[in-house]
């Protein structure tokens, strides 16, 4: 089969010819891929961000947001069936640790992440996983539709389940970043709350794709933004800011924006916050990190997505366009969120 492999850190991975997966244990199935998410986590693997974190072994595949086709199952499954159309939670768990019977299984002890950790992940013809991290979908889904909502829809629906409580009518919510995860945050908050919604980029088109999704006001990220959050709040700033940007400065522009009381979602990475402690202290504010979510919020955000409710904004690639997809993706050139369609 063709799989999209990373043999070196700095380098674009290529497309080449590997073997394909196969059963080894009960439990274990195998998934005709029929999309995969890339993310820009996937950049942040090839520059060798992860490699301290997770230390695979090159080369190995990549591809942490997938969706497609059950064709073999393990003796031992009972929850899907071959013919299945099924989404993977980009975190197989082994249901037995403190993490997993809480229902937290994204802080499973016993998890692993297929393209990212040292395991094979679905940018290619065919995944071998485990049943337990399938969500099995509705007939005549099409897996390249749904697909990045594996990880990056998620990650921000879980962001904003967390924040529901915060957010009755009458508060204010920045989301900052409405790229591949900004946008699904957007489109959760106006299922899940009746917050008003605050759009935050550095992209008009960007800005444009918010307001149609739900953003009562949108804001051009070009310096002056940080004052404008505080004009439309009426000096106070938002009562939760999501930051699914986390880099360049933009996670001091987002503490900027926090109301005092306030909370400061973090959901993008690579930068770093530098805040005095005293204004945590006299502000009274938060800062909450989020990852992945449950795998009953997967079933959920699935839900969402069947009822309309929540829609993936994608562009599709090829397999062998895999770097060109990576390149459009760290130049800014993706509205949304880039999938692979083997």
């Amino acid at each position: 089969m063709k799989a999209v492999r990373l043999h070196d850190y700095h380098k674009p991975p290529s497309v080449e010819d590997v073997p394909d997966p196969v059963l080894t244990g009960p439990l274990d199935v195998i998934v005709k891929i029929g999309g995969a998410g890339v993310c820009r986590t996937d950049l942040h693997i090839v520059e060798g961000q992860w490699e301290k974190a997770m230390n695979p072994t090159l080369p190995y595949t990549l591809g942490h947001e997938n969706a497609g086709w059950i064709v073999e199952a393990g003796a031992g499954v009972t929850n899907v069936a071959v013919g299945d159309v099924v989404i993977m939670h980009p975190q197989p768990s082994c249901g037995f640790c403190p993490g997993c019977r809480c229902g937290n299984d994204m802080l499973c002890d016993n998890a692993f992440f297929p393209g990212v950790s040292d395991h094979n992940g679905g940018m290619a013809e065919y995944l071998r996983t485990s049943a337990r991290a399938c969500v099995k979908l509705r007939p005549g889904t099409e897996p390249a539709e749904v697909a990045a909502l594996a990880d990056a829809g998620l990650t921000a629906y879980h962001a904003v389940r967390k924040a529901i409580p915060l957010l009755p009518p009458g508060t204010t919510a920045v989301v900052q970043g409405i790229g591949g995860l900004g946008h699904i945050g957007i489109q959760a908050l106006t299922a899940l709350t009746a917050t008003t919604i605050v759009a935050v980029d550095t992209n008009p088109a960007a800005l444009d794709l918010a307001k149609s999704i739900g953003a009562g006001h949108i804001v051009l990220a070009d310096g002056s933004h940080i004052e404008h959050v505080t004009d439309i709040t009426d000096g106070h700033g938002a009562d939760v800011v999501f930051d699914f940007v986390a880099e360049g400065g933009a996670e001091q522009d987002a503490w900027s924006m926090t109301a005092n009381g306030g909370s400061h979602y973090v959901i993008g990475y690579g930068g770093e916050l530098r805040v005095p402690t005293a204004e945590f202290v006299l502000g009274q504010r938060n800062v909450v990190g989020n990852s992945v979510g449950s795998h009953r919020e997967l079933i959920e955000l699935m839900e969402l997505a069947h009822s309309g409710r929540i829609m993936l904004h994608s562009q599709r690639y090829p397999l062998d366009a895999a770097a060109q997809a990576l390149d459009d993706l760290a130049n800014e050139r993706v509205r949304g969120r880039a999938v692979l369609v083997p």
